[in-house]
């Protein structure tokens, strides 16, 4: 039996862009991609902790060291510049491998999206 488990996380990233003339997805600085071991493509699950939305979508690269979390498209009207939300990949996997998986958790600084040491 396989099970859904997350998978990474970034915790409480402030969204810096919101671009509604964008095709869609959410745009996350490399480094923060990197840290947490989501790819480009991959899809995820947003959570704004502003206003409740939740929605899903999937990853475009940002540029690195910028701290960039943008909303594009009509995801977009589900932010606004300035709300936390946390950003959720999920795996799908065996019920015994789930039982000692450990997700990657990333916590930046909300006023910056820089990864917190």
């Amino acid at each position: 039996m396989n099970i859904e488990v997350v998978k990474s996380k970034i915790h409480k990233a402030s969204v810096t862009e919101a671009n509604l003339q964008y095709v869609g997805s959410i745009t996350i600085d490399e480094d923060l991609l990197e840290a947490s071991n989501i790819i480009e493509n991959e899809k995820v699950q947003v959570v704004n902790i502003n206003n409740g939305e939740r929605l899903e979508t999937y990853v475009i690269k940002g540029e690195r060291g910028k701290g960039e979390v943008c909303l594009n498209g009509p995801a977009a009207r589900k932010v606004a510049v300035g709300d936390v939300v946390i950003i959720i990949s999920y795996a799908s996997m065996d019920f015994e491998e789930a039982k000692k998986f450990k997700p990657s958790l990333v916590f930046p600084d909300t006023a910056t999206n820089k990864i917190v040491k």
